[in-house]
């Protein structure tokens, strides 16, 4: 099982604290012969805003060498993820959180939001000092 994001905690206490239940850390995605890890599975109570919504989340900090080659390999594995569980569980929908200062200095570029768009990357920006959801990108 891989080691656990920087902001791993952070988020998951943020989910929590916006309503969303933690049915998975990590959350497997099996799907013939692959056997992934993402970050976390939550779902929202019925009751709630996001009615009956089941996420998988994978949590990047981004905090390499290189913000553009974290993003590479970020874009590359929540491709993977997102088709693979849309064929195995497609009543999940997939997550990349990151916090929130590196989408106001990093996703704002030209090149990022792009790339972004054209690979539909939904996002949850998190607050990691105050975990605290800022915003949700779908």
């Amino acid at each position: 099982m891989p080691a656990k994001d920087l902001y791993h905690d952070a988020v998951k206490n943020a989910l929590i604290k916006d309503g969303w239940l933690i049915i998975a850390d990590p959350y497997i995605i099996k799907y013939e012969d692959a056997e992934l890890y993402a970050d976390l599975a939550a779902e929202k109570p019925i009751a709630a805003e996001r009615q009956g919504q089941k996420i998988v989340v994978e949590i990047k900090s981004f905090v390499g060498k290189s913000q553009m080659y974290d993003f590479h390999n970020a874009l590359g594995q929540y491709i993977v993820y997102r088709n693979l569980i849309q064929v195995s569980e497609p009543e999940y929908n997939l997550y990349l959180a990151i916090d929130d200062i590196v989408y106001l200095n990093f996703f704002q570029r030209p090149s990022v939001q792009l790339i972004a768009s054209q690979n539909n990357l939904q996002l949850i920006i998190v607050d990691i000092q105050q975990e605290q959801i800022v915003q949700w990108i779908h």
